[in-house]
């Protein structure tokens, strides 16, 4: 540590004080750099609450300088994969989905983590630890619907992706992967085997279920009643919920797939240390408490707590809890490809 190479100002000798900037100047550039970590991650919210909830209050007053390198996550993925053959990368840790760190471990671009260095993953769900990262928070894909315009509540995807909805069934472009995956468990299909599901998909879409093109604008048809239901993350039911949007939450009774945000170390990170340091404040309890109420999204340790209002609106109980059900990416990633065509060509016609 650098810490080690400062002299104390009581032991500063007339002429010292020159001696230290040469010292300090020929210290290797790894040390020099050791209280820096460069995290790679969206911009917007995200970032923003990465610097409220974990950066300032836990990392800055401990002398670390918190660097950013946003964007979203393909042009990260393939920076870090361009920079392989480098000794050193660029990035300390990458902010990424599960599915999206799968990837880049089987691009062989990821450290394995030493779970070790992190004291606080001590309290990290088991379904949250991964060989080649760890989630920071989670959801789950849940069935909303709005009481005015579904008078049955749905139970399961089964209810929910059926043509005798028509046109209040709103379906999501982006959310592709996901829609396939909650049709094919409706329709006797599993985590590893979507195709049972598309005959129920095309029948949806027969019958008038209505496509937008992203999150966004699907809540504005949830808000123009032009739709009564859909599924969606349970954190973004609660944003709408935030924003005046009538929705109601149902954890389906095939399932609830989860979607999990989390981190990883590249390779070639400069600085594994400041990487450790930052896994570890990410999960600490006031850092994952603060983002269940700032996004909604369900903190990954067993120690983090949260008020019974918002546990009852962000969390999943006893038995829902049973039913989270984490991905195959090896299936989701070696088939997206042929996923995107059915969807794009067949079943968007």
């Amino acid at each position: 540590m650098i810490d080690r190479f400062v002299l104390k100002r009581r032991a500063v000798l007339h002429g010292a004080a020159a001696s230290a900037g040469v010292a300090a100047l020929a210290l290797p550039a790894s040390a020099q750099a050791s209280k820096k970590v460069v995290v790679g991650t969206w911009g917007g919210d995200y970032s923003r609450l990465l610097a409220k909830n974990i950066e300032a209050p836990l990392l800055i007053p401990k002398g670390w300088e918190v660097v950013k390198d946003e964007a979203q996550a393909p042009p990260r993925k393939s920076k870090v994969q361009a920079e392989k053959p480098l000794r050193r990368g660029t990035t300390d840790i990458q902010a990424l989905s599960a599915g999206d760190m799968y990837d880049m471990e089987q691009a062989g671009v990821l450290e394995k983590v030493d779970y070790s260095k992190i004291p606080n993953a001590v309290n990290l769900l088991p379904e949250m630890k991964y060989a080649w990262g760890l989630g920071h928070i989670y959801s789950g894909k849940v069935i909303l619907y709005n009481p005015k315009l579904i008078a049955t509540p749905p139970t399961s995807f089964a209810d929910t992706l059926d043509p005798r909805h028509g046109s209040k069934l709103g379906i999501i472009d982006i959310q592709y992967q996901y829609t396939m995956m909650a049709a094919a468990m409706a329709s006797g299909g599993s985590m590893s085997n979507y195709e049972p599901g598309k005959a129920r998909l095309l029948e949806c879409r027969k019958a008038g279920a209505r496509i937008y093109p992203t999150n966004e604008a699907l809540a504005q048809g949830l808000k123009n009643e032009e739709i009564g239901l859909c599924i969606m993350w349970k954190a973004r039911a609660v944003q709408w919920q935030n924003a005046g949007i009538e929705v109601q939450t149902v954890a389906a009774k095939e399932g609830v797939p989860l979607f999990v945000s989390g981190f990883c170390i590249p390779k070639n990170a400069p600085n594994k240390e400041g990487a450790y340091t930052y896994l570890d404040a990410m999960l600490a309890p006031s850092a994952q408490e603060a983002f269940a109420v700032d996004m909604g999204y369900n903190p990954t340790v067993k120690n983090a707590r949260m008020a019974p209002d918002l546990q009852k609106r962000v969390g999943f109980d006893e038995a829902e809890q049973a039913r989270l059900m984490d991905l195959d990416y090896g299936y989701l990633s070696s088939n997206d490809t042929a996923f995107k065509e059915w969807w794009d060509k067949t079943f968007k016609g």
